[in-house]
């Protein structure tokens, strides 16, 4: 495929995944925003228990097996049918352990409300491994304009359609169970109707060597990545109780949508068409500072603005319920540039033939995290979400450092971007914090927030207007894509890769 099909296809793919997420951002706004006040904390913080699981249990599942399905240079239909045969038989064998093993997690974490969550989020388990093969194959594609409108309609038929009502029928947490089970079955149906796949079982096959090796590099890594990302919120239920695990749900569900905004938008065809540039090692560096800088220039200050307005933020949208969230969403907030910059430099390691060095970097942090989580969050949740907020960090920096070895780069090409985003959220935060003193007096947190919202917008617009040069050529390129008149720079291309490089 030439370089300039590659990446018309590539700029369509983000367009359109932008797109629906952001749609999907806003039904989960509202869907969160109006279950969360249904049913409170404790609800919430069983639900988080639940899907806590079920992600572990679905990296078990064997998702990985169509990984190889978007990675490999060329895919047949033998392939497609083993990655599904295998994903298939351990799709049911975890969600059979999930079933008859719930009643052991309902006694870890001393609630009974676990055991049911966790036997109907079983159900999602086996319809999310059978989806995964039409989810692979459609990102291989770059059909990202169906894959997210899918998406976007799974989530509004499970969380909208049938999540609310039985909420307010007074289902409690199992009434989120149900959302989730409806939500993996849409899926699963619209993926595989727009992306039908051969399903005859293969149990062997010559290829099939690549896509276990493929597979248990994914389940390692996912692995490693569930416990250090759901490590804090198992420990918070069991160590203190679930009224405190809701309230850090909530936080770090919330913080994650403008996360998942950016990096599911980017991240599927920066690793799909980035597989296609893994022989060109240049152009796979000059993408991803384009990537990076983005990331630190402009997520950084809207991360900054974002953490000085969360308290106003959750009083108005949740009410005095969770008013002790305000405090833990602001904190996760600051976590938007690592998040994202960890999220947008993987598929570096992935296309360089480094995908093992993602799991393998992140070990002895976990050996850290662990007693550190287990030492502290029985004096507070605070101090557990502290610690939450340096493994992110410290997660990130592991992750862009590889990539920067990956591709022979030095770390000195970050300092310019980490300059001028630290400037940018600098001049943001002041203006958020001024405007939000000016309101106090009134003692309303919509007005407060508004006001700090509205200061942080008018202190990006003067510099994107009047100032442009001070964001650097990487996010004028970018921005100059959505607004045509911030004038993109002369691109000015990255350091060369080193001699000797095994990208």
């Amino acid at each position: 495929m030439s370089a300039s099909t590659l990446a018309s296809l590539a700029e369509k793919a983000v367009k359109w995944s932008a797109m629906t997420t952001v749609a999907r951002f806003v039904l989960q706004l509202g869907a969160q925003v109006a279950l969360a006040r249904l049913l409170g904390p404790g609800n919430y913080g069983i639900y988080g228990i639940g899907i806590a699981v079920l992600t572990f249990a679905g990296f078990l599942a064997g998702a990985g097996f169509s990984w190889n399905l978007m990675l490999a240079p060329h895919v047949d239909d033998d392939d497609v049918r083993f990655a599904f045969t295998w994903q298939t038989l351990a799709g049911t064998a975890m969600a059979a352990a999930m079933y008859f093993g719930a009643p052991l997690l309902a006694d870890f974490f001393g609630d009974a409300r676990v055991q049911p969550m966790v036997r109907w989020l079983a159900l999602a388990c086996v319809l999310t491994a059978l989806s995964a093969p039409s989810i692979c194959l459609l990102q291989r594609d770059l059909n990202f304009r169906v894959l997210g409108l899918v998406q976007l309609v799974s989530y509004a038929m499970g969380y909208l359609a049938v999540g609310l009502p039985l909420a307010l029928a007074g289902w409690g947490a199992q009434s989120l169970a149900m959302a989730a089970v409806v939500q993996a079955a849409v899926l699963l149906v619209g993926t595989y109707g727009a992306r039908r796949h051969p399903v005859r079982p293969l149990w062997r096959h010559a290829t099939g060597g690549q896509a276990l090796d493929t597979g248990r590099t994914v389940f390692y890594t996912n692995v490693v990545n569930w416990v250090l990302g759901n490590l804090d919120r198992i420990i918070i239920g069991r160590l203190l109780n679930a009224h405190a695990a809701g309230l850090f749900t909530l936080a770090y569900n919330f913080a994650q949508i403008p996360h998942s905004l950016l990096v599911n938008a980017v991240q599927p065809t920066f690793l799909a068409s980035g597989a296609k540039l893994s022989a060109e090692p240049q152009r796979l560096a000059q993408a991803w500072m384009l990537v990076l800088g983005c990331v630190l220039v402009l997520v950084l200050p809207a991360a900054v603005s974002m953490s000085l307005v969360a308290p106003d933020l959750v009083d108005l949208l949740y009410g005095s319920a969770w008013n002790e969230a305000g405090w833990v969403l602001a904190v996760m907030f600051l976590c938007l540039p690592a998040w994202t910059g960890w999220g947008l430099s993987t598929p570096v390691l992935w296309n360089t033939g480094r995908k093992h060095q993602e799991a393998l970097l992140q070990l002895p942090l976990l050996a850290l995290a662990l007693p550190a989580w287990w030492w502290i969050t029985p004096h507070g949740l605070r101090g557990a979400v502290l610690v939450s907020a340096v493994v992110i960090y410290l997660r990130a920096g592991l992750i862009v450092a590889a990539g920067l070895r990956a591709l022979g780069m030095s770390g000195s090409v970050l300092l310019p971007l980490l300059l001028r985003g630290g400037l940018l959220a600098l001049w943001c935060g002041v203006a958020t914090r001024a405007a939000q003193a000016l309101v106090e007096p009134l003692g309303l947190p919509a007005v407060s927030l508004a006001a700090g919202t509205l200061a942080a917008l008018a202190a990006m617009a003067i510099v994107v207007w009047g100032l442009p040069h001070l964001l650097g050529e990487q996010a004028r390129l970018a921005l100059s894509r959505l607004l045509p008149f911030v004038r993109a720079a002369a691109p000015a291309g990255v350091p060369p890769v080193a001699k000797g490089s095994e990208a």
